[in-house]
């Protein structure tokens, strides 16, 4: 491992505020420790590697398709949720306009439920994923008829 992934981890652990981080790829071994003692991992280590490597490669989380439609796509690794609660309304539907600061979903990622906003300016016309679908990386969640 070299410097940069070092500090793409050490970010990643920031950014999720996991308190350690073990990670053994071949003959290279990571292990990063921070703060507290973490209580026993609550995600795959794997998940989290594929969520770095799909974060080179993918570019912005919300982008031009083509002429017609954009996409919402997924910042993180984590389950969807398309309402504050089972007995809320969904954020949005096929149909809905969004600006953007409008929340269209939730995303739990390591028990932290974070709000995912469109970024675009819009109406809904696909909700690609189900309630309570776990989600990857740049993965496609809405499409959007710019207005």
């Amino acid at each position: 491992m070299d410097i940069d992934e070092i500090r793409e981890l050490v970010r990643l652990m920031v950014d999720n505020d996991l308190a350690e981080l073990d990670i053994t790829d071949g003959d290279s071994k990571v292990r990063l420790k921070r703060g507290v003692e973490a209580p026993a991992p609550a995600h795959d280590l794997g998940e989290i590697s594929r969520a770095i490597a799909a974060k080179q490669v993918l570019a912005e989380p919300v982008v031009a398709v083509d002429e017609d439609l954009i996409e919402i796509k997924s910042p993180m690794v984590g389950t969807y949720y398309s309402a504050e609660s089972s007995d809320s309304d969904p954020y949005v539907t096929i149909g809905s306009a969004v600006v953007e600061d409008t929340v269209v979903c939730i995303l739990e990622a390591m028990k932290v439920m974070n709000e995912i906003k469109a970024e675009c300016a819009g109406t809904i016309v696909e909700v690609c994923v189900k309630n309570a679908q776990p989600v990857e990386y740049g993965q496609v969640l809405f499409k959007v008829k710019p207005s």
